[in-house]
């Protein structure tokens, strides 16, 4: 289980292919597992890292407050240790945030950015629905916010034809879950973040990637960040949800390796 120190805590990192670096930034879950549909494809033209995020999956437990700034710092950090100076970046909802952070402070770090399933700032719905998951998770523990999470990830179609998939990966996501602490303590990262001040900043070659019916991201924001950031292009899918990469898996494939190879 490959681990390297980063800002006195441990990263897990998992590493597969040879060519470009490229990296995927998982959301708020932060665990690299969530990427499995994507490694065996990318890896045949890419070197892909996907890691979890401090806090999650095999990486260190020890912190308790976040901030997007913070974990983009670790990304960062992740790279020195693994002597990438600059990579393509692929980011999904809370990852597309870090994606953002990265390009907007550190430029020279971002050869491509995919940002998918992603928002600019924590506007009233955005603030209402991470307010009553945080509650569940102080009320009722990660079990039950669990069973809803499919809920906010997929559209009824996904779900239907996944149920028992969807049982498993719950199994799973309660026996590896975080403390109560931590998982309160990400969501709070994302209820602070805001970056559309430096989005004019972002000079790396950008696609954004959102559906037509993503619960927790409405594709407004996708459109926003298309109009703030230079030269940026914006697809809008029909269907999929938020977890696009998932639900759309061989029309974000090819969208994206279109991109990075373009």
């Amino acid at each position: 289980m490959p681990r390297v120190a980063v800002a006195g805590g441990e990263i897990h990192y998992e590493e597969s292919g040879k060519g470009p670096p490229l990296i995927f930034v998982s959301g708020l879950n932060g665990v690299g597992r969530y990427w499995e549909p994507q490694v065996p494809v990318f890896s045949t033209r890419f070197r892909v890292i996907t890691y979890d995020q401090r806090g999650t999956g095999a990486s260190d437990r020890l912190q308790r407050q976040f901030s997007v700034d913070q974990m983009a710092a670790d990304l960062a950090g992740l790279m020195d240790s693994l002597r990438i100076p600059r990579a393509h970046l692929v980011g999904l909802s809370t990852g597309g945030a870090i994606g953002q952070t990265l390009a907007i402070e550190q430029p020279g770090r971002i050869e491509r950015l995919v940002m998918c399933s992603t928002w600019t700032h924590c506007d009233p719905w955005f603030r209402r629905l991470f307010e009553a998951r945080r509650l569940m998770y102080q009320q009722a523990g990660s079990e039950l916010h669990a069973m809803f999470h499919p809920l906010w990830l997929y559209p009824p179609d996904y779900v239907n034809s996944h149920d028992g998939e969807l049982d498993e990966e719950r199994s799973r996501s309660v026996a590896g879950a975080p403390p109560v602490e931590i998982s309160v303590g990400r969501i709070n990262a994302l209820l602070a973040f805001d970056r559309r001040a430096g989005l004019a900043r972002i000079k790396a070659p950008t696609l954004i990637i959102a559906s037509d019916n993503d619960f927790i991201t409405p594709n407004y924001h996708a459109e926003a960040l298309g109009r703030a950031i230079p030269g940026a292009r914006l697809v809008i899918l029909r269907g999929g949800g938020h977890s696009i990469s998932k639900t759309r898996t061989e029309e974000f494939n090819r969208l994206v390796l279109e991109f990075l190879e373009g």
